[in-house]
């Protein structure tokens, strides 16, 4: 135990990326929820004070102008851009994931063209992403087809439309191999949606890189914009000329102040744009994104493996035999930036994390028998990762 404690300190000591520890709002618990809610960057408030008091409470509307919300969407898409590998000009930041998702889903049905009447969705996903597509494939007259990740290229034909599939999936920390299921989608005709949530912020994504035609993603989880802060919609330049919303809302009119009753659609990302901009939440995320100035990915994803690697490290030597089971794959190509362990004894699940939070260690379960542990590589470190284990142990072994 103590050689694994005198390593989380050596593996700190050595960490380039430790300084910024200090930009965010922490105490003494170990965080590992970061994959549902990041914490809050320490300049945001102040930021935020100076929007409430001068922006909104001097200007007013002028603000719109004077303080540059209108052009936030988009001014705000080309800062998340080099995080999840994309040029300027094709994310704009707005709506729900949720939102987000149908816009892109019956968007990619569109652009797919006649003949193909089939949407694959992935059968693992975040269920609101099921949801959705679900009702996309009903107002579309398209058959939604659920099917696991890894038989994508089997499942594909002349009929496929679109295909949704998650980045990361959201139980067991599997990252799914974006490239090779993104050309197989489109050597089939067909175009790939990719959901980012447990992605960006968190390992290269490369969407430019990768030919990906849509990708939606939120940014209150690594991105650190505070709960239910806009999500994004990235359009790839090559389709942005057809890309056709099914909600074509005002702020995304070629002339939205025309308030012509005709709609025109506006050039480029712009055109997943819907209606006014959530502009105190907008505005609390830019702040927020100031953390990730000078940071590179690369560097964010080395550390992550390192983390999540000692954690399962710390597991294997810590817990009672047979307590908990890793799910999380052991493969870096294959693994997110958190860690699943599943309970031998399902109902004692929640009991655990329970205990976990009362003892100064917060993760989250989802049921049945999964205690997730999320690493965002900005703010936790390796003594994080041995306590963390070293609690786990302890409530175990109660």
């Amino acid at each position: 135990m103590s050689d694994l404690r005198e390593r989380a300190e050596a593996l700190d000591t050595a960490d380039e990326l430790a300084p910024l520890r200090e930009l965010f709002v922490l105490d003494d618990t170990v965080y590992l929820d970061g994959n549902s809610l990041g914490a809050l960057p320490r300049h945001v408030p102040e930021r935020m004070r100076d929007v409430l008091t001068r922006e909104w409470g001097s200007l007013r509307i002028r603000s719109w102008d004077e303080s540059g919300w209108w052009t936030a969407p988009e001014r705000i898409g080309d800062r998340i851009a080099p995080l999840v590998g994309a040029a300027p000009g094709q994310i704009v930041v707005g709506d729900s994931t949720s939102v987000n998702v149908f816009k892109a889903v019956v968007a990619a049905t569109r652009l797919a063209g006649e003949g193909r009447d089939e949407i694959l969705v992935d059968a693992t996903t975040f269920p609101t992403d099921g949801y959705i597509a679900g009702s996309a494939a009903r107002m579309t007259g398209h058959r939604l087809v659920p099917v696991a990740p890894d038989e994508v290229p089997a499942a594909l034909g002349p009929r496929t439309a679109a295909v949704l599939l998650n980045h990361v999936d959201f139980r067991t920390g599997r990252l799914h191999d974006l490239p090779a299921l993104t050309a197989a989608v489109q050597g089939a005709g067909a175009l790939a949606v990719w959901d980012l949530c447990h992605s960006a912020g968190a390992l290269p994504v490369g969407l430019d890189a990768h030919g990906v035609d849509l990708a939606v993603g939120c940014t209150y989880k690594y991105l650190n914009g505070g709960p239910g802060s806009p999500a994004y919609l990235y359009v790839a330049e090559r389709h942005q000329a057809a890309f056709d919303s099914p909600l074509p809302g005002w702020t995304s009119h070629a002339d939205p102040f025309g308030m012509t009753p005709g709609y025109t659609p506006a050039e480029g990302s712009v055109r997943g744009r819907v209606g006014t901009p959530d502009i105190l939440s907008m505005l609390a995320l830019e702040a927020a994104l100031d953390v990730w100035d000078g940071v590179p990915v690369e560097a964010v994803r080395a550390k992550s493996l390192a983390l999540t690697d000692f954690f399962l490290e710390c597991v294997a030597a810590y817990a009672p035999a047979g307590r908990v089971t890793p799910v999380t794959p052991a493969a870096h190509a294959e693994r997110g930036s958190q860690v699943s362990l599943r309970c031998e004894d399902a109902e004692e699940t929640e009991a655990v994390m329970g205990a976990l939070v009362e003892r100064g260690v917060v993760g989250d379960l989802r049921r049945p028998d999964i205690l997730r542990f999320g690493f965002t590589p900005l703010y936790v470190g390796f003594a994080d990762a041995e306590r963390a284990a070293r609690i786990l142990a302890e409530v175990l072994a109660v």
